[in-house]
């Protein structure tokens, strides 16, 4: 069976970095503005035609996924691509996000923007966009989210093989965000998002309110050297 591309993951990715309460002030400088930057040469990731996947079947009412990077420019990576979402808590949640239509449960996006480097990745889309993951990183280093007073957090970091995906056990650190910071945030308490430093963004993860977990293995077409 083929695998489904992972649109859901880079949709929510993107409302957790760009939606935030009308208190955050958009002028206001990011916390520690300017002491984390990501650099290093280009992923192969985020080159044109790399395809994002996930498991085939419904995962938390998502499925039926197409997706694909469709233009690099200056290092940043333009994602296009469709889900079907009968999930009630994440389609209203994307609702929000203006780089998405939403027609009856099919959702659909040209225009969301990660930059992918050797070193990391970055959420490139929304006055709230920043690191997601930079793999130099320890356990409690933070990333400003743009625009707010929150951050993102490393909450592990472990050297050893120890996590499953794809078939294999790899090394892996997981990068958690408190989304309170959102003007819709209900239903939902924790995202995470697990990182390997080859394979990229691995498992995304959605914490809801019942304390039940969705969990999204997400592989991509190309990896870094």
């Amino acid at each position: 069976m083929k695998k489904l591309s992972v649109l859901s993951l880079l949709c929510i990715a993107l409302l957790f970095s760009c939606k935030k309460k009308s208190s955050d002030n958009d002028t206001s400088p990011s916390p520690g503005s300017g002491s984390i930057v990501l650099t290093g040469a280009q992923s192969p990731m985020g080159n044109v035609g790399t395809a994002v996947t996930t498991s085939t079947g419904t995962i938390a009412g998502v499925s039926s996924f197409t997706a694909s990077v469709t233009a690099l420019t200056g290092g940043v990576s333009t994602y296009t691509g469709s889900a079907i979402i009968t999930n009630t808590t994440i389609k209203n949640l994307l609702s929000n996000v203006p780089e998405i239509t939403i027609s009856g449960d099919t959702v659909s996006t040209t225009t969301m923007k990660f930059k992918s480097t050797v070193e990391g990745i970055e959420c490139c889309s929304g006055p709230g966009k920043g690191i997601l993951v930079k793999y130099s990183s320890n356990v409690a280093n933070k990333y400003p989210i743009t625009s707010t007073s929150k951050y993102r957090t490393v909450a592990v970091k472990d050297t050893t093989d120890s996590y499953y995906w794809g078939g294999m056990y790899i090394k892996y650190m997981r990068v958690d965000e408190d989304p309170t910071y959102l003007a819709s945030y209900t239903g939902i308490t924790k995202l995470a998002y697990y990182a390997n430093h080859h394979w990229g963004l691995v498992t995304f993860e959605i914490t809801f309110s019942d304390l039940t977990v969705a969990t999204f293995p997400v592989y991509n077409s190309t990896s870094n050297p």
